[in-house]
């Protein structure tokens, strides 16, 4: 079975040796997505719904890279150093995959790799190869 690596140009991925998200076959499974600005700066500093829009933005591009869309999600998880702000980025949540509700579970963490990011989020996906749906 083949195996699509897809990168975002994050800095972490070369330094940790990850990639943004990975395709085997119909699974298409995203990493945990930092609020990384396109210029390399954390996006919306201390605006968790500002965050989670610069994630959720990031998945996209890297979901459709590997031929899947949002609609193909079955599965988030979000990660917050403020449980507080799960509402707002559960809102986001909502304007992504408000229609496709997949499962998905939130949880508080004590901090992440840049002590400014507010949040990070996981996405898994399943394409329907029969149908390409």
């Amino acid at each position: 079975m083949s195996r699509q690596l897809i990168s975002s140009g994050s800095p972490y991925e070369p330094r940790i040796g990850f990639s943004r998200a990975v395709r085997v076959g119909s699974h298409v499974f995203v990493a945990g997505t930092a609020p990384i600005a396109p210029d390399g700066s954390v996006a919306a500093p201390g605006d968790a719904a500002g965050q989670a829009r610069r994630c959720f933005e990031i998945i996209q591009a890297a979901l459709e890279q590997a031929g899947a869309s949002l609609a193909h999600v079955v599965r988030t998880r979000i990660f917050l150093t403020h449980i507080e702000d799960w509402e707002a980025v559960g809102r986001v949540h909502g304007e992504f995959l408000g229609d496709v509700r997949p499962a998905s579970t939130v949880v508080e963490v004590s901090r992440f790799v840049d002590p400014l990011w507010l949040v990070e989020v996981e996405a898994e996906a399943l394409i329907d190869e029969e149908r390409n749906q």
